[in-house]
């Protein structure tokens, strides 16, 4: 790792890819083939998948190149839960799957954000998608006028990973003002805290693509945190987060001898 020659030793431990817990994953919004490119040659190490985000896959010039070029770099690929739910409308989840497996693409984003979906309905695509790809599923509104109660958070995620999901992601919208953010990007607390209190928080990714709400759950959760919606620049800043090389979180991760020529 490129951190080696600096020669600390006492930074937070962060578990080689391909990871289950401490996940970064990446917003592409519509990057070219050499972009991707850079990203992977930049910060591969770091990056444990990338959504391509809502319905972007769809108007991506060379798409197919792009997708082995994330492929090259062990990066799996999913499409945005907003094209899941084009599909669904149309009901044409058959010909969802068929493509995913022509573009080998493994991992598949279910998500009822902005359409209405019975939960049943969205628990029983999970179980069939579940059978052949890695399924994230994502849990609360892109309204932010619309709040789901703690116990609602809790029995949805908890029905959909018994459902098949790999994990379950808690809704912020790129903006990060949606799902368990206010319309501010203040975190629900209250929401957040009866979540983790009832659910493994190794299940859960949140997203975060705003700089404060990524500080807030690392302090919080620890370094190995997963999150996701996090811009491709900033992806080693990020991982500066986890390893206390920000001074956002540098007293976070170490103590200061105590001693007068500590902070000299």
């Amino acid at each position: 790792m490129p951190r080696d020659r600096f020669g600390f030793d006492d930074l937070p431990a962060r578990p080689a890819r391909p990871r289950a817990s401490g996940l970064t994953l990446v917003l592409d919004k519509g990057l070219s083939v050499r972009q991707a490119e850079d990203l992977l040659q930049t910060s591969a190490d770091y990056v444990d998948g990338v959504k391509l985000g809502w319905g972007t896959a769809v108007l991506t010039p060379r798409l197919e190149d792009k997708l082995a070029a994330y492929r090259s770099a062990e990066v799996p690929v999913c499409f945005g839960g907003t094209l899941f739910e084009a599909y669904c409308l149309r009901g044409r989840l058959d010909e969802y799957r068929a493509l995913l497996r022509a573009l080998r693409v493994d991992y598949v984003e279910i998500s009822d954000g902005t359409i209405s979906l019975p939960h049943e309905e969205k628990l029983a695509h999970i179980r069939s998608f579940a059978e052949d790809f890695r399924v994230l599923s994502e849990v609360g509104s892109k309204d932010p006028s619309t709040a789901l109660s703690p116990d609602a958070w809790v029995r949805m995620i908890r029905d959909e990973l018994s459902a098949g999901s790999w994990k379950v992601i808690c809704e912020a919208r790129e903006s990060g003002a949606a799902g368990v953010f206010d319309a501010s990007g203040q975190v629900r607390s209250s929401v957040m805290d009866e979540i983790v209190r009832r659910i493994d928080v190794r299940r859960l990714v949140f997203e975060a693509p705003r700089k404060a709400q990524q500080v807030w759950f690392i302090r919080k959760f620890g370094a190995n945190v997963n999150l996701g919606n996090i811009p491709p620049g900033e992806v080693i800043p990020l991982e500066t987060l986890r390893t206390g090389l920000r001074g956002d979180t540098l007293l976070s991760f170490f103590d200061p001898p105590d001693s007068p020529g500590a902070h000299a």
